[in-house]
């Protein structure tokens, strides 16, 4: 089933008010010339997209971390699996600056969403099958539910009807309703969509990162294939993939139409792709690796875009192995974007 494209509202660029030079005299001009030349030699040009701060942020020890998310000014927020914790980071120290959710056992947090507007965390609870929301500033529980035994809820993406959270078990993404002003529901209040159209669901995990697009549809990656999927009726279309194939896919952070699929199962890479005009098919612009970083990636799960610079978590699922990752160290990578 091919994808079609609609109308979309232009967005365009913000105007900047333009600062004209002082007129000078040619003589003072000429003067100028070989202290400019100096600078110009002595003064290197660092890129326009990277930001002050360490390239490798640690996490607690045995925290098993997979989501981030872009917090507010130069901050984001990490989860763990081990106890359902969600921590702020600053990129430009390093520094934890406060554990907003605190460790609770039996608690899962897999993938997060900030909402900057409402300033909520939106937190999908993995094999737990909870669906959990709350208050980024004081850590206060806002909303919660369980979709029931035998799901994976992986990842989580918000707007302004909706947060939808994908199941990895199934081909359902399950939708928590919003109100006007974003108001939440009841706890235990929830819908399910599911995925028909293009969708097939492959044996073992499917769905798993999650963003939406600006006419409200909701782009998916399941298997290292891209979908648009229509939340009204379910109806999933397949991306064509231009270029590269993808060899997997987790975490997705989309920048207009620059989208970004973190792979850390196919290669320890972070796939860099542009979506047409439509949201119909995409081509692979770069793959973002180690040579992108001085920091060591390490099994990449998902990743925050923060200051020009993407954030990827390191869940090093291959040297956790079949153990509780106890003593297993934990870092977040700052990848320098093109």
């Amino acid at each position: 089933m091919s994808r079609t494209a609609t109308s979309r509202t232009s967005r365009t660029a913000t105007s900047r008010t333009s600062r004209t030079a002082t007129s000078r005299t040619a003589a003072g001009l000429v003067a100028l010339l070989p202290a400019l030349a100096l600078t110009l030699t002595l003064t290197p040009l660092s890129p326009a997209s990277a930001s002050a701060g360490p390239d490798t942020i640690a996490l607690p020890t045995g925290s098993l971390p997979e989501g981030i998310t872009t917090g507010p000014g130069d901050t984001f927020f990490a989860g763990a699996r081990k106890d359902g914790a969600v921590r702020q980071y600053s990129t430009t120290t390093g520094a934890l600056l406060r554990t907003v959710v605190a460790p609770r056992s039996g608690e899962v947090a897999v993938g997060l969403l900030y909402d900057a507007a409402t300033e909520r965390l939106y937190v999908a609870g993995g094999g737990t099958g909870d669906l959990t929301v709350y208050d980024a500033r004081k850590g206060k529980v806002l909303y919660t539910a369980n979709a029931g035994p035998g799901r994976f809820i992986n990842d989580v993406t918000v707007t302004a009807e909706a947060a939808y959270f994908t199941d990895s078990t199934r081909r359902e993404i399950i939708a928590v309703p919003l109100g006007k002003k974003g108001k939440l529901p009841k706890d235990g209040i929830f819908s399910t969509i599911t995925l028909g159209g293009d969708y097939v669901q492959p044996a073992g995990f499917g769905l798993n990162g999650i963003r939406d697009l600006p006419d409200g549809d909701l782009l998916v990656v399941s298997r290292g294939v891209l979908y648009v999927v229509d939340p009204r009726t379910g109806v999933a279309d397949r991306l064509e993939q231009n270029g590269v194939a993808l060899r997997g896919g987790d975490g997705l952070e989309l920048d207009g139409r620059t989208l970004y699929v973190v792979n850390g199962y196919g290669g320890d890479e972070v796939v860099q792709l542009l979506l047409d005009r439509s949201y119909s098919s995409t081509s692979v612009t770069t793959v973002l690796d180690e040579d992108d970083t001085t920091s060591d990636l390490d099994r990449p799960t998902t990743g925050a875009l923060v200051g020009g610079d993407l954030y990827v978590v390191n869940g090093r699922f291959g040297t956790i192995g079949m153990t509780t990752g106890e003593t297993v160290t934990f870092t977040v990578s700052k990848l320098d974007l093109p």
